[in-house]
This record gives C-alpha cells, sequence and structure tokens, in this order.
C-alpha cells in the first residue's frame, strides 16, 4: 500500500461508507435476502430502529448502493435496488462469509452451503450478480 496518511488509507475509505454493522446489514439483506422495501428491512431479526434504517437508506442512495424507485403497484412505498458500485462488494461480502462460518461455530451457514461457496466463490458470487441483472440495476 506505500506511505500515505491515515485518511487516504482504503481500508479507512471503506469503513467510512459501511463500516459499522447496520450499513453492512442492510447491504446483506439487499444482496442477500433480497429485501426491497423499507419493512422488510424493519422486520429483520437484528431489529434496526426506524430512524438508522431511513438515514443509512439515505446515505446508499446518496453514495450511489442503491436506487429509490416508486413502487408501480403501490405509489406510497419505494422498492430499493442495488447498484453496480453494491454488487461490486459481493467479493468482500462472500470472504466475510466463508471466514466466519470458518471460526464462529454458531453461524448460520450449513456445512454443505460453506463447502459449495469455497469449492467455486466466483459462480457464488455470478449467480447473485446474475439475480440483481435480471431485476435490473444501475
Amino acid at each position: 500500500m506505500g506511505k500515505s496518511n491515515s485518511k487516504n488509507c482504503p481500508i479507512r475509505f471503506a469503513l467510512d461508507l459501511f463500516g459499522d454493522k447496520w450499513s453492512l446489514l442492510i447491504i446483506r439483506d439487499i444482496l442477500f435476502k433480497e429485501k426491497r422495501y423499507y419493512d422488510e428491512f424493519i422486520e429483520s431479526d437484528e431489529k434496526i430502529s426506524t430512524n438508522i434504517l431511513a438515514d443509512r437508506l439515505k446515505k446508499f442512495e446518496e453514495e450511489r448502493f442503491l436506487t429509490k424507485e416508486i413502487d408501480p403497484t403501490n405509489k406510497r412505498r419505494f422498492i430499493y435496488r442495488p447498484t453496480q458500485k453494491a454488487l461490486d462488494l459481493l467479493p468482500m461480502l462472500t470472504e466475510m462469509i466463508l471466514w466466519s462460518a470458518t471460526h464462529d461455530p454458531q453461524t448460520a451457514v450449513a456445512p454443505e452451503s460453506h463447502r459449495k461457496i469455497r469449492g467455486d466463490k466466483r459462480s457464488f458470487i455470478e449467480r447473485h450478480k446474475a439475480k440483481f441483472r435480471k431485476k435490473g440495476t444501475d
């Protein structure tokens, strides 16, 4: 990485954008659980508060991780979709899944899924990306 001051650190840059617990869980819900609506995020097991959720969704929209569109079937709600910038996080998140499955005996990754992901990470990532290409992302 070479010499630089800490404000130019690539890890710091990433942490500034999505380094808190809630941000990564929202990204998880969008990319792996395919949640699209505000109320779906509220229903997550982690019980995010409404003000934090609204703040993170707004931040992700401003930073172009998500798009926000009016739902054509219900004009009073919005659909959140990942952009390519969010999809580019899939390799890193996949590594986090594998790391947790290896080091946390309580992790929710089934041993069979862990083996499949580890055996062909590229296919796992591409399958997830393909889901969103069909639905449309920016």
